[in-house]
C-alpha cells in the first residue's frame, strides 16, 4: 500500500529526514508558544476549554468550545458563567455564579493593590437541581484562586474532536502518528 512512499523516504537521505523532523518540532513549538501567549494575554491557565458534561444545558452543550478571560481586577457578578478548578481535581468545571460575597482583602495582596474586593463565589450548573457545594471537596466557597476564567464566547460542537480523542485513545495515537508520518514524507 505504501511501497512507493517508503521507497521515496529511503531516497531522501539523512539530512532531509532531519530537516523534516525539525520542521515538525517547529510546528509543535509554535503551537505551544501560541497557547502560552494566549494564557498570558487572557490571564488564564487555560484560555480555551471544552464542555464535557450536560450540566450547563441549554446554555452550553457537550462538545462546545469556550473562550475564557480572567482579568485580575474584574469582579464576578451573579449570573456570570465561570470555569473553576478545585485543588486535587483534574477537570475544570463550567458553571454559573449563583451568589457572591465580598471579603476585605489583606493590604499585601494583589487584589488589594488593584482596589478590587476579594470575592467568595457559589456556583451551580443550569441543568443541576442544587448548588455546587458538594463539588467543592470541603470548601464552603470558591475563592478567586480557584477560578480559571469567565466565559467570553463559544463555538458549538467544535470540541467533540477533543472528546473523541479522550474517549478513544487509539484515535489520538493514530492521528498523531499519521501527522508525524506526513511530516516526514512531505518533500517541501
Amino acid at each position: 500500500m505504501f511501497t512507493e512512499e517508503l521507497k521515496a523516504f529511503k531516497r531522501l537521505g539523512f539530512r532531509h529526514v532531519l530537516l523534516q523532523v525539525l520542521n515538525f518540532a517547529s510546528v509543535i513549538a509554535s503551537g505551544l508558544m501560541i497557547w502560552k501567549g494566549l494564557g498570558i494575554v487572557t490571564n488564564s491557565e487555560s484560555p480555551i476549554v471544552v464542555v464535557l458534561s450536560g450540566s450547563m444545558e441549554p446554555a452550553f452543550y457537550r462538545g462546545d468550545l469556550l473562550f475564557l478571560t480572567n482579568p485580575a481586577g474584574e469582579r464576578y457578578n451573579t449570573g456570570d458563567i465561570t470555569v473553576y478548578k478545585i485543588p486535587g481535581a483534574d477537570i475544570p468545571i463550567v458553571h454559573r455564579v449563583l451568589e457572591t460575597h465580598d471579603v476585605k482583602a489583606k493590604k499585601s495582596s494583589k487584589v488589594a493593590a488593584t482596589g478590587a474586593a476579594n470575592q467568595l463565589l457559589l456556583t451551580k450548573g443550569d441543568n443541576n437541581y442544587v448548588d455546587d457545594i458538594e463539588l467543592y471537596q470541603g470548601l464552603e466557597w470558591l475563592e478567586r484562586k480557584h477560578i480559571v476564567g469567565k466565559v467570553r464566547g463559544f463555538l458549538p460542537y467544535v470540541g467533540y474532536v477533543t472528546i473523541a480523542m479522550n474517549d478513544f485513545p487509539q484515535l489520538k495515537y493514530a492521528l498523531l502518528g499519521g501527522l508525524g508520518l506526513l511530516a516526514l514524507i512531505q518533500r517541501e
